[in-house]
């Protein structure tokens, strides 16, 4: 293990572009304009895997929070950043709980990983119940006044997950493409279409069978030449790559990326000017092991392959953890990053061209 002042002293060699060579002159992409935490107490000691949102009246957040991960305690949790001038203050609200597992009144499973999405006027957010990631079931909601009221949950059909851990894409015509995954067969990718909101759903067969690679928690590229590209987690110690030339109907082989993977999450957007923005952890894990989860860092590329690191939104310690980004491009061009900081608080950061 490089000791910690090493580590440091070799980061800007540790951190490489998608050729292996270092990255050379820095493509113009971001400035931090801010970084908050979205609240300083918590009813709930622990959070992780966070998601946002904009809708018409300001930014969205949600997160899972309880006791520890896994804990029948833990719920989902709200909080909204409105705009100045629209009712807000511009300040994120006080976490408010809007989702549980609550079955009855000696029976409460956990909750997981919530998606928000949104469409049109209706904010989605699909989340997850169960007792493990191997046995947990879809479930969502829908807001229609930018998050501050819910409907009632709703399970989604089995075998249906939804989105499961980062964002849907609409696909042209109107039909969600949600990147999903499951555990309870292997590390396995498959992707969910639903054209009406919910209602009805169709999924692919498993793209892989977890045993060359496994797989989870896709994150979706969309490309001028109308190909998806999809990045996935692994347990190889690589982010692992593969693409579509049918709007996500069929992918093609698996492979792997130039970039590490410390068997941790990862999201990324395509920009309004077609590039692309990755979130991840840039540390180096023997496969099948968890690792580090510090630094991370923002890699940009023009064509999903070459990749150069644009900024390291944290450093360290080693044994700290910022993980499970969540990255949108707001209507205004900036870009909004959250993750998970060290299990306590989720931050939030936001870029700027």
């Amino acid at each position: 293990m490089i000791p910690e002042i090493l580590f440091h002293l070799f980061l800007p060699i540790l951190l490489m572009n998608g050729t292996g060579q270092a990255a050379g002159k820095v493509p113009t992409i971001p400035v931090v304009t801010s970084s908050e935490f979205i609240y300083e107490t918590a009813p709930f000691p622990e959070c992780h895997a966070s998601t946002i949102a904009e809708t018409r009246q300001g930014l969205v957040a949600a997160w899972f929070g309880g006791t520890k991960e896994k804990n029948p305690d833990v719920g989902i949790w709200v909080s909204r950043l409105e705009r100045s001038g629209k009712g807000g203050n511009g300040q994120w609200t006080t976490p408010v709980e809007v989702a549980n597992g609550v079955e009855s009144p000696t029976r409460r499973y956990p909750t997981w990983n919530p998606v928000l999405h949104t469409v049109g006027d209706k904010l989605i957010l699909f989340y997850k119940v169960g007792p493990s990631p191997s046995t947990w079931w879809g479930m969502m909601m829908v807001s229609t006044d930018g998050g501050k009221t819910w409907s009632s949950p709703t399970r989604l059909p089995d075998g249906i997950a939804g989105p499961i851990k980062n964002k849907p894409i609409t696909l042209p015509g109107g039909e969600l493409l949600c990147p999903s995954s499951t555990e309870d067969k292997g590390w396995r990718v498959h992707f969910e279409f639903t054209g009406d909101l919910g209602k009805t759903w169709r999924r692919t067969e498993p793209i892989n069978d977890g045993k060359e690679f496994g797989i989870i928690q896709p994150t979706v590229f969309t490309h001028r030449d109308g190909r998806l590209q999809a990045l996935f987690r692994s347990r190889q110690g690589v982010i692992v790559e593969s693409w579509s030339s049918d709007r996500g109907q069929t992918w093609g082989p698996l492979a792997a990326t130039s970039l590490p993977n410390p068997n941790s999450g990862i999201d990324g957007v395509t920009l309004r000017d077609g590039r692309h923005l990755l979130v991840y952890n840039h540390a180096i894990t023997p496969p099948g092991r968890w690792g580090d989860r510090a630094p991370l860092n923002v890699a940009i590329s023009t064509d999903g392959k070459v990749w150069s690191q644009v900024a390291i939104l944290e450093t360290g310690p080693r044994e700290a953890e910022y993980s499970y980004p969540a990255i949108i491009q707001s209507r205004d061009g900036k870009i909004h990053i959250l993750y998970t900081w060290n299990r306590k608080k989720i931050k939030h950061v936001v870029l700027a061209e």
